[in-house]
């Protein structure tokens, strides 16, 4: 996967520190916790909360407060995922096109990591979102949406799959399987702010494959077969063990490691906000500012090195790309670290 940021042809106009990562390793960077979760909410009756009004909620009393204890179970799975808080964007009573585009619209002046919808969002909703995040990520601002279907959808694996071709991208997990939960069936679209507060909550340098999820059952239990080619599909899917509930691998609809996704987002935006904040406008755009900046990049990499999340780090300016006059071109490389998914024993007795 590579994040391509600019063009040679055609350089940005603002100023800036733009990257180009390119994919030079077969490895996979680990993904980042950054713990929030965006969610446009739909129903707040019996709260405070009044309509088209973002809010921020860390623990469930508080979010009871502003929605109504009985319209909070999306908020409820993100934080219990492990989110550090959710941010919630009010709908009107009954949205219209052009309020989805308002809400995000609005999400796009907000900071956060994983969007997740509030139950289960139309066909044409996911379909806008994911071009959404594609449109973000051209415009530097990386996030992961989780969805899922119906509770008819997750009867038929098949249908999941589907699901996952058509939202093929590296920044989209698509949930196929419902959960029961004290007699309660929530469907893959319901359970998908869970996996969005998994996937916040989780280090930069952890995988949630194999990763317990606090269920009784699934609502269908896939056999093998149908586990292997729902992987192949890249959709995500939950097990039943026998003993516990599990993720079986934490990947994207582009079959990428949902680890790998989310480290390059924590580069991408890291990066550039360590730049932004320190040194864009600040330094000579000589030998020396160059090196400040080079030794400053390599510095926050290193940290990522000693957490196990890359190594094999190479930060240089770009000698495709002159450095002169107020533009700067720099080159990134390293290798990325993977989890251990998949373990052969060879047994001699």
């Amino acid at each position: 996967m590579a994040i391509n940021q600019w063009d040679p042809a055609n350089p940005p106009i603002r100023p800036g520190l733009y990257t180009n990562f390119v994919n030079a390793a077969e490895g996979q960077i680990t993904g980042g916790a950054r713990g929030i979760v965006a969610i446009p909410l739909n129903t707040y009756t019996g709260g405070t909360a009044t309509a088209k009004t973002f809010y921020t909620v860390s623990d469930e009393t508080g979010a009871a407060e502003l929605f109504g204890a009985a319209n909070i179970q999306s908020i409820k799975f993100a934080l219990q995922g492990g989110a550090k808080e959710v941010l919630v964007y009010t709908m009107p009573a009954t949205p219209a096109t052009a309020d989805y585009v308002d809400m995000r619209n609005a999400f796009e002046a907000r900071p956060f990591n994983v969007f997740v919808f509030d139950g289960e969002p139309s066909a044409t909703e996911r379909t806008n979102t994911v071009a959404w995040v594609v449109a973000n990520r051209t415009e530097r601002k990386h996030f992961m949406f989780v969805t899922g279907g119906t509770a008819a959808d997750d009867a038929n694996p098949a249908t999941g799959n589907t699901r996952s071709a058509a939202l093929l991208d590296d920044y989209v997990v698509n949930l196929i399987t419902g959960v029961s939960i004290d007699g309660t069936d929530y469907s893959s679209g319901k359970y998908a702010a869970h996996i969005a507060g998994l996937i916040a909550g989780t280090a930069i340098n952890r995988s949630i494959t194999f990763t317990e999820v606090a269920v009784d059952d699934v609502t269908k239990r896939l056999r093998n077969s149908e586990i292997i080619t729902a992987l192949e599909a890249g959709s995500l899917v939950l097990v039943n063990d026998g003993e516990k509930v599990k993720i079986e691998q934490g990947i994207t609809t582009a079959k990428t490691k949902i680890r790998s996704t989310r480290s390059r987002q924590a580069v991408a935006t890291d990066v550039e906000k360590t730049a932004r904040d320190n040194y864009i406008g600040k330094l000579d755009n000589n030998e020396d500012g160059q090196v400040a900046l080079i030794n400053a990049i390599k510095a926050y990499l290193e940290t990522l090195e000693a957490s196990n999340v890359l190594t094999d780090i190479v930060v240089e300016l770009d000698t495709q790309n002159p450095s002169v006059g107020d533009t700067v071109f720099l080159t990134i490389a390293y290798r990325e670290i993977d989890s251990m998914e998949r373990i052969f024993l060879t047994i001699n007795v």
